[in-house]
């Protein structure tokens, strides 16, 4: 299984990016998916999460600007980011859950200048 991560780059705050993860090889239902962030110097953190049932969760940093879904057809979750901030500048992971076991994404680079 792997997760290809896309959508990241550079942008001026205020503006908007939407991020992309496929997930390829063994098709398969899952738990839960999401998008966690890691800004330099910090600790990984989640940022959204979306499982099998619709549930839907943000970071307080986040809510009301970003927008996770998916789109299972396209094996595909997303992350529509709006009001970009300078402190929203991370690597950003796609992850998925199913049962026990754990995929992540190579990651994609966010940054949003002041």
């Amino acid at each position: 299984v792997q997760l290809q991560a896309s959508g990241g780059g550079l942008v001026q705050a205020g503006g908007s990016l939407r991020l992309s993860c496929v997930r390829s090889g063994i098709i398969f239902s899952f738990n839960r998916m999401g998008w966690y962030r890691r800004a330099p110097g910090k600790q990984r953190e989640l940022v959204a999460v979306i499982t099998s049932g619709g549930t839907i969760n943000y970071a307080d940093s986040v809510k009301g600007r970003f927008t996770i879904s998916t789109d299972d057809a396209k094996r595909t979750v997303y992350l529509q980011m709006n009001s970009l901030k300078p402190e929203d500048t991370a690597v950003y992971y796609c992850n998925v859950v199913r049962g026990v076991s754990d995929y992540w994404g190579q990651g994609t680079q966010v940054t949003v200048s002041s």
